[in-house]
């Protein structure tokens, strides 16, 4: 076999955002495309010659084509191993393991994440690096430069591999090994939660429903609930991967996931209901009449990760991004441990998971965490849900307010408004930074603004700053309004609008989500004038 040097041109717009470069599917179709950027990957990185790179997907459209270009490259460019997933098929969370148990020098994770698929889709392409992490933004900085001025991609002259097959194989002087993902990672999750526990409650009656939605969580859920914990066949639902997820859009909120939801608020609900999004990273959590928000599935994770054997010595610290609520600060203040505040990505956790800083992570887009991959994990928050249901005996509807009576209730929504045109919604946002400094001491209804700024955050360990990270307007007593403009969509822009009002223990904590926040939603627009910017009268989502 030889080598091939393929002439190229830079293609504009390929800056990595916070998880990876994302562009519609007939983007990456162009001849070259995916090819430059996996190239200017490897060229910035500087390849270590024998060293070994993990590939893998979350089986949307488009994946075989791409991993197999991508292991001609990887041989060119001087890895000694590949390792891919069976069916090119590794979920984000796993993927991470598989490079952390490996000593891989870095992984392509082939996926948009919760972003629909099919040829019509969305498609992407994230390298992470040896913890297992998200590159940060260091090395993204430095694969866009590369980007810009490539003139050519390597590629090693040989067939496609058998990608279904658990074997190996050579390219060129490059082994490529197809693994069991699935059992690695299982593995992982019996070494850290109690898997007897949460099988005596399954024995003793206790019930629920998965959704994969038809995404890369489906073989790792059948492998983990119903084979290795005894719930019921059929308690994973659209368990089989497809590459464009059943026509359905991948994300686990309860738009998306609205039959989970009807399920768990009827009659015939299960004790606890839960599902994870196109690449495994992300989760719901439903108990019976019960939907637990991002933010406060977070807070009680925390307050309850003593129960699990992988975390009885306690844990070290939380951190949550900025626009997450502040449920858990007040837990970390109750087990007096740090928590860190840190702008949106994974990547940011990297250091303070690696540092011992912190243990437990989360972002109120439904990604929560720990220290045993670098990665957020939709099934790994979903099993500590099911071994502190074990443990303590209750439903998820009594931990939820036994928790809001010790630590007061963060009533939290996000208001999503999508696929807006950029110029307008970069325009609301120099606008809203501009007022920031007149804001403090303005009332605006009932609400009084105590401080308002443009977050912006040092990392503890090695010192780095991102500024212009997203804009806090808080108010006294605790409440607040964020405003994000988000780096994980195809087209337009997406304004986020996140609303958070605190209300504290012996409050009214029953009150209906939307009610509780009335006052905030009239707040945002008086700042804002989203209806003036966007034309929109309502968000696309509310999550």
């Amino acid at each position: 076999m030889t080598v091939i040097t393929h002439l190229a041109r830079p293609f504009p717009g390929q800056k990595p955002g916070t998880s990876g470069l994302r562009k519609k599917v007939q983007v990456f179709q162009q001849p070259g495309y995916a090819e430059t950027f996996i190239q200017s990957v490897f060229d910035a990185i500087g390849v270590e010659a024998g060293s070994t790179l993990v590939i893998g997907g979350d089986g949307r459209f488009h994946n075989r084509t791409v991993i197999q270009q991508a292991i001609r490259i990887a041989a060119a460019n001087g890895y000694g191993r590949v390792l891919v997933g069976q069916g090119g098929i590794v979920s984000t969370p796993a993927a991470s393991h598989v490079i952390r148990k490996y000593r891989a020098s870095g992984g392509l994770i082939l996926s948009a994440s919760h972003n629909p698929g099919g040829p019509e889709g969305d498609f992407g392409i994230k390298y992470n690096i040896a913890n297992g992490g998200p590159a940060p933004e260091a090395v993204t900085e430095a694969i866009y430069a590369r980007t810009q001025v490539i003139n050519r991609w390597l590629a090693e002259d040989s067939a496609d591999i058998d990608l279904d097959a658990i074997d190996v194989s050579q390219v060129g002087a490059m082994t490529v090994e197809v693994i069991d993902s699935v059992a690695d990672y299982a593995a992982l999750m019996e070494s850290v939660f109690d898997f007897a526990a949460i099988r005596r409650a399954v024995d003793a009656g206790m019930t629920m429903a998965f959704d994969a939605m038809s995404a890369v969580t489906g073989p790792y859920a059948v492998e983990i609930l119903e084979r290795r914990l005894g719930f019921a066949p059929g308690t994973v639902r659209n368990g089989e991967p497809l590459e464009d997820f059943g026509g359905h859009h991948p994300d686990p909120n309860l738009v998306h996931a609205h039959q989970l939801h009807a399920l768990m608020m009827g009659p015939d609900a299960p004790d606890f209901g839960a599902a994870s999004d196109g690449d495994g990273d992300r989760n719901l959590i439903i108990g019976r009449g019960r939907f637990v928000t991002p933010s406060d599935s977070l807070a009680v994770l925390a307050a309850n990760a003593h129960l699990a054997p992988g975390y009885a010595a306690g844990i070290k610290g939380i951190a949550r991004s900025m626009p997450t609520s502040a449920a858990a600060d007040r837990v970390a203040e109750a087990l007096g441990v740090p928590c860190f505040e840190t702008p949106t990505g994974w990547k940011f956790f990297g250091t303070l998971l690696d540092a011992g800083k912190a243990t437990i992570c989360g972002e109120e887009s439904a990604g929560t965490g720990s220290d045993h991959v670098r990665e957020k994990d939709g099934l790994w928050a979903v099993l500590l849900w099911l071994n502190v249901l074990s443990v303590r005996g209750q439903s998820v509807d009594a931990i939820v307010r036994e928790h809001w009576s010790r630590f007061g209730r963060n009533y939290y929504a996000r208001h999503d408004y999508e696929a807006i045109d950029s110029a307008a919604a970069n325009a609301l946002i120099a606008e809203v930074t501009a007022a920031l400094p007149a804001l403090p001491g303005r009332r605006i209804g009932a609400l009084v603004v105590a401080a308002a700024d443009s977050f912006s955050y040092t990392d503890p360990v090695d010192g780095s700053t991102s500024a212009n990270q997203g804009l806090r307007v808080m108010f006294e007593g605790g409440s607040r309004v964020v405003f994000r403009l988000s780096g994980t969509g195809t087209e337009g822009a997406t304004l986020r609008v996140y609303l958070e009002a605190y209300e504290p223990a012996g409050g009214a904590l029953d009150r209906e989500t939307g009610d509780a926040l009335s006052a905030l939603v009239a707040a945002a627009e008086a700042i804002a004038g989203i209806v003036r910017h966007t034309g929109r009268a309502a968000p696309d989502v509310v999550t």
